[in-house]
Protein backbone atom coordinates (compact mmCIF):
# COMPACT_ATOMS: atom_id res chain seq x y z
CA UNK A 1 0.00 0.00 0.00
CA UNK A 2 2.86 2.40 0.69
CA UNK A 3 3.84 2.52 -3.18
CA UNK A 4 0.42 3.28 -3.49
CA UNK A 5 -0.07 5.80 -1.37
CA UNK A 6 3.54 7.13 -2.22
CA UNK A 7 1.77 7.55 -6.46
CA UNK A 8 -1.47 8.83 -5.25
CA UNK A 9 0.70 11.92 -3.68
CA UNK A 10 3.05 12.13 -6.66
CA UNK A 11 0.08 12.48 -8.69
CA UNK A 12 -3.76 12.22 -8.07
CA UNK A 13 -4.71 12.22 -11.51
CA UNK A 14 -2.07 8.98 -12.21
CA UNK A 15 -3.59 7.33 -9.49
CA UNK A 16 -7.06 8.01 -10.52
CA UNK A 17 -6.21 6.45 -14.12
CA UNK A 18 -4.26 3.24 -12.70
CA UNK A 19 -7.33 3.18 -10.39
CA UNK A 20 -9.62 3.10 -13.87
CA UNK A 21 -7.78 1.06 -16.09
CA UNK A 22 -7.27 -2.08 -13.16
CA UNK A 23 -11.48 -1.98 -13.34
CA UNK A 24 -12.12 -1.21 -16.98
CA UNK A 25 -9.34 -4.68 -17.26
CA UNK A 26 -11.50 -6.35 -15.08
CA UNK A 27 -14.42 -5.91 -16.67
CA UNK A 28 -13.67 -6.58 -20.25
CA UNK A 29 -11.89 -9.81 -18.45
CA UNK A 30 -14.98 -11.01 -17.20
CA UNK A 31 -16.79 -10.23 -20.49
CA UNK A 32 -14.65 -12.01 -22.08
CA UNK A 33 -15.50 -14.54 -19.55
CA UNK A 34 -19.01 -14.34 -20.04
CA UNK A 35 -18.56 -14.34 -23.45
CA UNK A 36 -16.92 -17.60 -23.80
CA UNK A 37 -19.71 -19.62 -21.80
CA UNK A 38 -22.29 -18.25 -23.39
CA UNK A 39 -20.86 -19.44 -26.47
CA UNK A 40 -19.60 -22.87 -25.84
CA UNK A 41 -22.82 -23.92 -23.71
CA UNK A 42 -25.75 -21.88 -25.62
CA UNK A 43 -28.26 -19.79 -23.78
CA UNK A 44 -27.39 -19.00 -20.31
CA UNK A 45 -30.22 -18.53 -17.67
CA UNK A 46 -28.76 -15.04 -16.24
CA UNK A 47 -31.27 -14.99 -12.94
CA UNK A 48 -28.69 -16.25 -10.33
CA UNK A 49 -25.57 -14.07 -11.84
CA UNK A 50 -27.80 -10.72 -11.60
CA UNK A 51 -28.76 -11.99 -8.62
CA UNK A 52 -25.13 -11.68 -7.20
CA UNK A 53 -23.84 -8.89 -9.32
CA UNK A 54 -26.98 -6.63 -8.00
CA UNK A 55 -25.30 -8.00 -4.28
CA UNK A 56 -21.96 -7.18 -5.08
CA UNK A 57 -23.26 -3.62 -6.30
CA UNK A 58 -25.48 -3.07 -3.45
CA UNK A 59 -22.84 -4.18 -1.12
CA UNK A 60 -20.35 -2.07 -2.49
CA UNK A 61 -22.16 0.98 -2.84
CA UNK A 62 -22.99 0.31 1.30
CA UNK A 63 -18.88 0.00 2.00
CA UNK A 64 -18.10 2.63 0.24
CA UNK A 65 -21.28 5.36 1.75
CA UNK A 66 -20.03 3.93 5.47
CA UNK A 67 -16.27 4.73 4.37
CA UNK A 68 -16.90 8.13 2.85
CA UNK A 69 -18.46 8.82 6.44
CA UNK A 70 -16.00 8.29 8.42
CA UNK A 71 -13.56 9.76 6.40
CA UNK A 72 -15.72 12.89 6.52
CA UNK A 73 -16.01 12.62 10.26
CA UNK A 74 -12.28 12.22 10.17
CA UNK A 75 -11.96 15.68 8.62
CA UNK A 76 -14.16 16.93 10.59
CA UNK A 77 -12.35 16.13 13.57
CA UNK A 78 -8.48 17.28 11.93
CA UNK A 79 -10.77 20.55 11.49
CA UNK A 80 -12.27 20.96 14.75
CA UNK A 81 -8.26 20.21 16.25
CA UNK A 82 -7.08 23.35 14.23
CA UNK A 83 -9.47 25.59 15.00
CA UNK A 84 -8.54 24.13 19.22
CA UNK A 85 -5.34 24.26 18.83
CA UNK A 86 -5.13 27.89 17.73
CA UNK A 87 -7.46 29.15 20.37
CA UNK A 88 -5.87 27.54 22.95
CA UNK A 89 -1.44 28.82 21.71
CA UNK A 90 -3.62 32.06 21.64
CA UNK A 91 -5.25 32.19 24.73
CA UNK A 92 -1.81 31.18 26.65
CA UNK A 93 -0.22 34.23 24.15
CA UNK A 94 -2.32 36.61 25.97
CA UNK A 95 -2.21 34.83 29.50
CA UNK A 96 1.75 35.54 29.11
CA UNK A 97 1.19 39.04 27.67
CA UNK A 98 -0.91 39.68 31.37
CA UNK A 99 0.73 38.20 33.57
CA UNK A 100 3.24 40.90 34.78
CA UNK A 101 6.17 39.12 34.38
CA UNK A 102 9.40 39.72 33.36
CA UNK A 103 9.30 35.94 32.23
CA UNK A 104 5.65 36.51 30.38
CA UNK A 105 7.61 38.27 27.06
CA UNK A 106 10.03 35.47 26.66
CA UNK A 107 6.54 33.12 26.96
CA UNK A 108 4.93 35.05 24.36
CA UNK A 109 7.70 35.31 22.10
CA UNK A 110 8.24 31.55 21.79
CA UNK A 111 4.37 30.37 21.95
CA UNK A 112 3.92 32.81 18.94
CA UNK A 113 7.63 30.59 17.29
CA UNK A 114 5.51 27.46 18.40
CA UNK A 115 2.26 29.02 16.65
CA UNK A 116 4.09 29.32 13.60
CA UNK A 117 5.59 25.82 13.44
CA UNK A 118 2.45 24.47 14.11
CA UNK A 119 1.14 25.77 11.00
CA UNK A 120 3.70 24.83 9.25
CA UNK A 121 3.14 21.13 10.56
CA UNK A 122 -0.20 21.26 8.86
CA UNK A 123 0.44 22.23 5.26
CA UNK A 124 3.43 19.83 5.12
CA UNK A 125 2.87 16.43 2.07
CA UNK A 126 3.60 13.41 3.04
CA UNK A 127 7.61 12.23 3.59
CA UNK A 128 8.44 16.16 4.03
CA UNK A 129 11.80 16.27 4.70
CA UNK A 130 10.94 19.09 6.86
CA UNK A 131 8.34 17.06 8.96
CA UNK A 132 11.33 15.68 11.64
CA UNK A 133 12.59 19.27 11.86
CA UNK A 134 9.03 20.98 12.70
CA UNK A 135 8.41 18.25 15.71
CA UNK A 136 11.96 18.39 16.95
CA UNK A 137 11.22 22.01 17.30
CA UNK A 138 8.23 22.07 18.23
CA UNK A 139 9.46 19.42 21.31
CA UNK A 140 12.06 22.41 21.94
CA UNK A 141 9.78 25.05 22.19
CA UNK A 142 7.33 23.00 24.58
CA UNK A 143 10.55 22.53 26.81
CA UNK A 144 11.47 26.11 27.17
CA UNK A 145 7.55 27.48 27.14
CA UNK A 146 7.10 25.07 30.10
CA UNK A 147 10.38 25.92 32.00
CA UNK A 148 9.77 29.53 31.56
CA UNK A 149 6.17 29.03 33.24
CA UNK A 150 7.12 26.41 36.01
CA UNK A 151 9.45 29.22 37.11
CA UNK A 152 6.97 32.31 37.58
CA UNK A 153 4.55 29.02 39.07
CA UNK A 154 7.53 28.85 41.79
CA UNK A 155 7.95 32.28 42.25
CA UNK A 156 4.37 33.58 42.26
CA UNK A 157 2.00 30.87 42.95
CA UNK A 158 -1.24 32.47 42.53
CA UNK A 159 -4.40 31.85 40.60
CA UNK A 160 -2.84 34.16 37.21
CA UNK A 161 -0.02 32.13 37.14
CA UNK A 162 -2.00 28.96 37.96
CA UNK A 163 -4.55 30.13 34.80
CA UNK A 164 -0.92 30.45 32.61
CA UNK A 165 0.27 27.04 33.42
CA UNK A 166 -3.36 25.80 32.67
CA UNK A 167 -3.51 27.43 29.14
CA UNK A 168 0.27 26.03 27.84
CA UNK A 169 -0.67 22.58 28.83
CA UNK A 170 -4.23 22.96 26.97
CA UNK A 171 -2.12 24.31 23.91
CA UNK A 172 0.28 21.18 23.99
CA UNK A 173 -2.29 18.52 24.38
CA UNK A 174 -4.56 20.09 21.31
CA UNK A 175 -1.48 19.69 19.26
CA UNK A 176 -0.81 15.96 20.63
CA UNK A 177 -4.42 15.42 19.48
CA UNK A 178 -4.05 17.27 16.45
CA UNK A 179 -1.15 15.41 15.03
CA UNK A 180 -2.48 12.37 16.12
CA UNK A 181 -5.38 13.04 13.96
CA UNK A 182 -3.09 14.02 10.91
CA UNK A 183 -0.68 11.41 11.35
CA UNK A 184 -3.37 8.18 11.50
CA UNK A 185 -2.98 6.31 8.87
CA UNK A 186 -5.84 4.91 6.91
CA UNK A 187 -6.19 1.07 7.55
CA UNK A 188 -4.45 -0.96 4.93
CA UNK A 189 -6.74 -3.75 5.45
CA UNK A 190 -9.67 -1.27 4.67
CA UNK A 191 -8.14 0.28 1.42
CA UNK A 192 -7.25 -3.54 0.34
CA UNK A 193 -10.90 -4.65 0.99
CA UNK A 194 -12.70 -1.71 -1.30
CA UNK A 195 -9.93 -2.60 -3.95
CA UNK A 196 -10.93 -6.15 -4.15
CA UNK A 197 -14.65 -5.26 -3.49
CA UNK A 198 -14.47 -3.24 -6.67
CA UNK A 199 -12.48 -5.44 -9.00
CA UNK A 200 -14.68 -8.51 -8.16
CA UNK A 201 -17.60 -6.58 -8.74
CA UNK A 202 -16.49 -5.18 -12.49
CA UNK A 203 -15.15 -8.44 -13.01
CA UNK A 204 -19.21 -9.86 -11.88
CA UNK A 205 -20.57 -7.29 -14.05
CA UNK A 206 -18.44 -7.74 -16.90
CA UNK A 207 -19.44 -11.96 -16.48
CA UNK A 208 -23.29 -11.03 -16.37
CA UNK A 209 -23.06 -8.68 -19.47
CA UNK A 210 -21.03 -11.18 -21.30
CA UNK A 211 -23.63 -13.95 -21.17
CA UNK A 212 -25.77 -10.89 -22.39
CA UNK A 213 -23.76 -10.34 -24.99
CA UNK A 214 -24.07 -6.58 -24.31
CA UNK A 215 -21.75 -4.13 -24.71
CA UNK A 216 -22.68 -1.34 -22.84
CA UNK A 217 -19.53 1.19 -23.82
CA UNK A 218 -19.38 4.09 -23.24
CA UNK A 219 -22.03 3.52 -19.80
CA UNK A 220 -19.77 0.88 -18.40
CA UNK A 221 -17.31 3.59 -18.66
CA UNK A 222 -18.97 6.08 -16.99
CA UNK A 223 -19.71 4.11 -14.21
CA UNK A 224 -15.97 3.49 -13.70
CA UNK A 225 -14.99 6.53 -14.00
CA UNK A 226 -17.90 7.23 -10.41
CA UNK A 227 -16.61 4.48 -8.64
CA UNK A 228 -12.36 5.91 -9.26
CA UNK A 229 -14.10 9.35 -8.31
CA UNK A 230 -15.81 7.95 -5.00
CA UNK A 231 -12.51 6.02 -4.36
CA UNK A 232 -10.31 9.16 -4.74
CA UNK A 233 -12.59 11.12 -2.17
CA UNK A 234 -12.81 8.45 0.02
CA UNK A 235 -8.81 8.12 0.16
CA UNK A 236 -8.38 11.42 -0.07
CA UNK A 237 -11.08 12.14 3.57
CA UNK A 238 -8.81 9.36 4.95
CA UNK A 239 -5.30 10.11 4.15
CA UNK A 240 -4.56 13.66 5.07
CA UNK A 241 -0.60 13.18 4.36
CA UNK A 242 -1.25 11.53 0.90
CA UNK A 243 -3.91 14.74 -0.54
CA UNK A 244 -4.38 18.17 -0.11
CA UNK A 245 -7.32 17.38 2.37
CA UNK A 246 -5.07 18.11 5.93
CA UNK A 247 -7.68 20.92 6.96
CA UNK A 248 -7.70 24.08 6.86
CA UNK A 249 -4.97 26.27 8.50
CA UNK A 250 -7.21 29.85 8.75
CA UNK A 251 -7.52 29.48 12.29
CA UNK A 252 -3.34 29.64 12.82
CA UNK A 253 -3.08 32.56 10.09
CA UNK A 254 -5.94 34.55 12.74
CA UNK A 255 -3.91 33.77 15.52
CA UNK A 256 -0.53 35.04 14.11
CA UNK A 257 -1.94 37.95 12.75
CA UNK A 258 -3.95 39.02 15.96
CA UNK A 259 -0.58 38.70 17.60
CA UNK A 260 1.52 40.83 14.85
CA UNK A 261 -1.34 43.29 15.11
CA UNK A 262 -0.89 43.32 19.23
CA UNK A 263 2.70 43.57 18.71
CA UNK A 264 2.85 46.48 16.32
CA UNK A 265 0.10 48.21 18.38
CA UNK A 266 -2.23 48.67 15.90
CA UNK A 267 -4.99 48.57 18.39
CA UNK A 268 -6.85 51.91 19.20
CA UNK A 269 -5.56 53.30 22.71
CA UNK A 270 -6.66 56.68 22.71
CA UNK A 271 -9.78 58.77 22.51
CA UNK A 272 -11.67 58.34 19.32
CA UNK A 273 -10.90 61.70 16.96
CA UNK A 274 -13.75 63.34 17.26
CA UNK A 275 -14.94 63.88 12.88
CA UNK A 276 -14.98 67.30 10.78
CA UNK A 277 -18.64 68.21 11.68
CA UNK A 278 -18.06 71.52 9.34
CA UNK A 279 -16.97 69.07 6.34
CA UNK A 280 -19.71 66.55 6.80
CA UNK A 281 -22.33 69.52 6.78
CA UNK A 282 -24.11 69.78 3.18
CA UNK A 283 -22.91 72.80 1.07
CA UNK A 284 -25.13 76.06 1.61
CA UNK A 285 -25.63 75.72 5.31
Amino acid sequence: MELLADLAARSALLFGLLLFMGQELAHRLGFAIGARHRTEAGPISVDGVALVVNSLLALLAFTLAMTLSHGSARLAERRAGALTEANAISTAWLRAEAVGHPLGREIADLLKQYGSLRRDYIVQPRHSPALDGINDRSAQLQSQIWERVSSIVRERPDDVSSSLMESANAAFDAGTAERFAIEAKFPPELFWLLIGMIVVTMLAFGYQLGLNAHRLGVLMSALIAVWTAVLLVTLELNAPRITGARGTVAAYDWMLQGMRVSQRGDAVSGPVPKADVGALRPSGQ
